[in-house]
This record gives C-alpha cells, sequence and structure tokens, in this order.
C-alpha cells in the first residue's frame, strides 16, 4: 500500500503549534518609552503586555481578540496535522482549506495592526514613533503647555515575527504541494 503524506502540512502543522506556544512567552514586536522604561509593550497575536510606571495593564477586548487567535491558530494546526497524514482522503481538501491560511492571517493582520500603531498617533495626536529602531518622540506643543519635551522611544520586531512568516510560507508551501499529493497514482500501461 503506498501511503501518500503532505511533510508540508506535517512541518507547517508542527511549526504552527510551536510558534504558539513561543508567542505566548516572546513577543513579535516590542515598544519601550523612556530610560528608565516608562511605558512599554510586548505584542503577539496570541499575547498582549501593556505596561505603564510598572503596572501592568489588560484591556478585555484585547484579552478576548488573542484568545481568539489563539483558539484559531490551535484549531488551524490541528486540522492541518490531521490533514498531513491523510492528504488524499475526499475530505482533505476542506481541512487543508481551513487550515493553511491561518499562519498567513495572523501575519498579515498583525503587520496592519503594528503599521496603524506607528502611523495613527501621527495622526491624530501629533507624535510619531519608527516601526523598528529608536527615536526621540517631541511631545506636540498643545500637550505639552508650550513646554518642549522628548522622550527616547525604542520600537523593533521580535525573533518570533520572522518566524511566523516562515510558518506562514510553509502552510501556502503546503496548500500548493496538495496537487501533487493527491493526485491519484499514474496506472501502468497494458
Amino acid at each position: 500500500m503506498d501511503r501518500k503524506y503532505n511533510w508540508l502540512a506535517l512541518v507547517a502543522g508542527i511549526a504552527t503549534l510551536l510558534l504558539i506556544v513561543v508567542s505566548l512567552f516572546v513577543p513579535w514586536w516590542q515598544l519601550t518609552v523612556g530610560d528608565p522604561a516608562i511605558a512599554n509593550a510586548d505584542l503577539s497575536p496570541v499575547y498582549m503586555n501593556f505596561g505603564v510606571l510598572g503596572t501592568s495593564l489588560t484591556i478585555p477586548l484585547v484579552w478576548a481578540l488573542n484568545l481568539a487567535t489563539l483558539l484559531s491558530l490551535t484549531a488551524g494546526a490541528i486540522v492541518m496535522l490531521i490533514y498531513a497524514i491523510k492528504p488524499a482522503k475526499p475530505y482533505s481538501k476542506s481541512l487543508l482549506g481551513f487550515s493553511w491560511n491561518k499562519p498567513l492571517f495572523a501575519v498579515v493582520l498583525f503587520a496592519i495592526e503594528i503599521v496603524l500603531l506607528t502611523v495613527l498617533p501621527n495622526a491624530f495626536v501629533g507624535f510619531s514613533f519608527p516601526l523598528a529602531g529608536s527615536a526621540s518622540v517631541q511631545l506636540p506643543q498643545s500637550m505639552a503647555e508650550g513646554v518642549n519635551i522628548s522622550i527616547g522611544v525604542s520600537t523593533g520586531f521580535v525573533w518570533p515575527f520572522f518566524f511566523a512568516i516562515i510558518v506562514a510560507g510553509l502552510g501556502v508551501a503546503a496548500r500548493l504541494y496538495h496537487q501533487r499529493v493527491a493526485a491519484p497514482p499514474l496506472q501502468p500501461m497494458k
């Protein structure tokens, strides 16, 4: 019996589970305001930690969105693993269709969120900080009542973000490889 597996899907499923675990402890993007830190934000799609003056802040809506992303990625990874060992079954394409894009959506939506997080403060309040790197942010005169106030801000993507891009690429590759695995074997000519 010739058994086919989608090895790319197997690796993508395992890598997605690993990404979830890593993302609970290591952020994808960090923001630090001041030195020593007055405020900080450690962000990933499954966990966000906001802190101001050493006090951690929890925003229920953000917590709920993180939980939804965590559950979605976990379900996608499990379904991808099931698909990987049975890629030629009639229901396999549905399993793959559900699972391959979960990490991709997480990466794209997270990147959009971070870009908006860096652009919107400039549009509405008048100060901007970099997407990645360090800068001295000048508070607008209207906020500082005529006094020039600047503060150091550092931001940056952390290695799990780049790992997430690789995981998303593995999901796409598994989807593209599906046609090779699911195709019926060629019959020998008689």
